[in-house]
């Protein structure tokens, strides 16, 4: 609590007596003074009481439109400010924007005059740092022109703000907009199932084995009994997120665009309460893994993980620094296996010699070493060296296939197969979704092409409409399968001038 200009001119005036008093060696000015000190005090008493009176029944609002925002998007917030019965005290409350919020703060003040009750106020905010983002407690400056009090009060809502994704993003097939949402299914139909829906006259056409024996025996003539099935379909994303989806500009990437189709089509799963599962792999095998299910955790869960998925880093250093942090560290390893040699009292190998030992990987730079030497040993060797390199690279190439192939192993309920991928490598695309649609699950692809990313792809139109023909090959191969779709994905301004470039090339031809 604090003193105004008002209340030190009133304590001045009581000094000033209080001093004359001595001066002249009269009790009356000593008197003066100490009415002023008693009229201080009661001023006090009676602010702190009304001021307590105030926080007590006055109420703050701060409206948020959402509590996930994109970095750089404004946002209004309107704030309200009511008190039960009108107070004495003059109040001026700030909203408590959080620091890292860019707003104009005076328009994010409300004043509440002595005797209103009721004041409201609109603030548009901008949000440019990536986070979450937590509101301060609502300061009021409370004043009843001679003391001047400042407390926090209110709850402090939290935002959470996120990359800001692509513009202009299109989905759909051959150019034409995907209509309905990612993921929009019925929820209930008439047919078999367990719960029990209606009871109808039997009609020509339907089976014998669907006629209610009980109900025809009550009705005297054939009914039969409709079932609702539910339609819950357990849905499973697959997402690559190798080198190749790393092609495009900063935060317009293949992976950045994608990411808005997978976010979309979780959010969809969850608001159908669809179990929701979760693949993710990149160049060197599968990175994550959750299995579906239909709880707020997992939900959670494959949100964060969507956000968090980065594409294979080209840098080796980086690769090799990653392997390192996720392998266990090699003298852990062996201290382990020491440890248990000598519990068993069998003899234990020196480290050295385990280093020193051939391995499969020494052999093979060794066979490397000799490729331009015309030794006889090299000669013997070489063909097995090419024909395990080739090997290696089908092993690689198939990374996709196998994880798709193992999740649905592990999950043979799953339902509904997403795979968000680019068309980097088309025949193992083709061989996933065969395999996926091979195990009953209905699959959906969502595609980058990749002329829509490559910096300088549009430079020669005429060379990037025949790659995007080739890339529409392609989607309507897949699409023209049995319980396949496949959408493209991608900058819908760089689409447009591809599909304008191919209609003035028909049209002159």
């Amino acid at each position: 609590m604090r003193p105004t200009r008002v209340l030190w001119s009133r304590l001045s005036l009581a000094g000033f007596l209080a001093a004359f008093a001595v001066v002249i060696d009269r009790p009356l000015p000593l008197a003066g003074a100490v009415l002023v000190g008693a009229w201080v005090l009661a001023s006090q008493y009676s602010f702190l009481a009304a001021l307590e009176r105030t926080i007590r029944r006055l109420s703050i609002t701060r409206g948020l439109p959402s509590a996930t925002v994109r970095a750089g998007e404004s946002t209004t917030i309107p704030i309200d400010a009511t008190l039960a019965d009108p107070t004495p005290l003059s109040l001026e409350i700030d909203a408590g924007l959080p620091t890292a919020a860019r707003a104009d703060r005076d328009a994010a003040t409300l004043t509440l005059e002595s005797d209103a009750t009721a004041a409201a106020a609109t603030v548009s905010v901008t949000w440019p740092v990536v986070g979450r983002h937590r509101f301060d407690a609502a300061r009021v400056t409370a004043t009843d022109g001679r003391f001047v009090e400042t407390v926090a009060t209110g709850e402090r809502p939290t935002v959470s703000v996120e990359s800001r994704g692509p513009r202009r993003l299109h989905v759909g097939e051959g150019g034409d907009r995907l209509a309905s949402p990612y993921g929009a299914h019925a929820l209930r139909r008439s047919g078999r199932g367990i719960e029990p829906a209606e009871i109808r006259e039997h009609v020509p056409g339907d089976a014998a084995k669907r006629i209610d024996w009980k109900a025809t025996a009550r009705f005297a003539t054939p009914h039969v009994r409709e079932y609702e099935t539910e339609t819950t379909r357990r849905t499973l994303l697959v997402v690559d997120h190798g080198r190749s989806l790393s092609t495009g500009p900063p935060a317009a990437t293949k992976l950045e665009y994608l990411r808005e189709v997978m976010l979309a089509t979780a959010d969809r799963a969850r608001e159908l309460d669809d179990p929701l599962g979760l693949v993710a792999v990149d160049d060197g095998g599968v990175t994550s893994r959750l299995e579906p299910a239909a709880t707020v955790g997992t939900y959670a869960a494959v949100r964060r993980e969507l956000l968090a998925v980065e594409p294979t880093p080209s840098d080796p250093t980086a690769r090799c620094a990653a392997e390192q942090h996720a392998r266990p560290p090699t003298q852990a390893a062996d201290g382990g296996r020491a440890e248990r040699g000598r519990a068993s009292g069998s003899p234990v190998e020196p480290a050295s010699s385990i280093h020193e030992r051939p391995t499969r990987a020494t052999a093979r730079r060794s066979v490397r070493d000799l490729e331009g030497d015309a030794d006889p040993f090299a000669e013997t060797l070489r063909p097995f060296y090419a024909a395990s390199q080739r090997y290696r690279r089908l092993a690689r190439d198939r990374v996709l296939f196998d994880a798709v192939e193992t999740a649905l192993a592990a999950t043979s309920s799953t339902s509904w197969v997403v795979i968000f991928t680019d068309d980097a490598d088309p025949a193992a695309l083709r061989e996933t979704v065969s395999m996926a649609r091979a195990n009953d699950a209905a699959v959906t692809v969502f595609l980058a092409p990749t002329v829509l990313y490559e910096p300088g792809g549009l430079a020669d139109v005429e060379r990037a409409t025949d790659r995007y023909r080739e890339f529409e090959a392609l989607r309507r191969d897949l699409a023209r399968l049995d319980r396949v779709r496949a959408f493209e994905v991608g900058p819908g301004d760089r689409l447009a001038t591809v599909l304008e470039a191919g209609r003035e090339r028909g049209d002159r031809r």
